[in-house]
């Protein structure tokens, strides 16, 4: 059965905020790419990213290493929102499409939450004003509780 937790804030709001303050504020890497929180509530979380040309590769794409952030920042997030202080414990990714958009779309979702570990899942979606967002990827993350 998976542990119960009790939500830390009174509403996605007040958690967005603290992400802000705290997986941005104080992450140097996450702070510089300039990630933005949507939302971090009830297991679920959403950030966004608008691309710039220093985080591309040799096509023009969003570099994987920055794919991977989303993904796993969405993740730890998602967990974060159910169990607290997290850290990731591993993610596995698969690539589906190249980011080609101006901006990634992030989408975690717990899948079970336990005392020990919380078991992650994440989409990360490539979004341009010009075509249909375009699924560039998924990951499965086990994420730590730290508390």
């Amino acid at each position: 059965m998976a542990e119960v937790f009790e939500p830390r804030f009174a509403d996605n709001a007040a958690a967005v905020a603290h992400m802000k303050q705290v997986a941005v504020g104080q992450s140097g890497f996450s702070r510089f790419l300039g990630v933005e929180p949507i939302t971090c509530w009830d297991g679920k979380s959403e950030l966004l990213l608008n691309i710039r040309p220093d985080m591309t590769q040799h096509h023009g794409f969003a570099h994987g290493a920055i794919v991977g952030l989303m993904a796993d920042n969405a993740c730890a997030w998602a967990a974060a929102s159910v169990a607290g202080d997290v850290v990731t414990g591993s993610y596995s990714i698969n690539f589906l499409a190249p980011a080609r958009g101006t901006r990634l779309r992030a989408v975690g979702s717990v899948v079970k939450a336990g005392k020990r570990q919380v078991i992650v899942r994440a989409d990360v979606w490539s979004e341009s004003a010009e075509s249909a967002p375009v699924l560039a990827a998924v990951a499965q993350a086990t994420i730590v509780p730290l508390g």
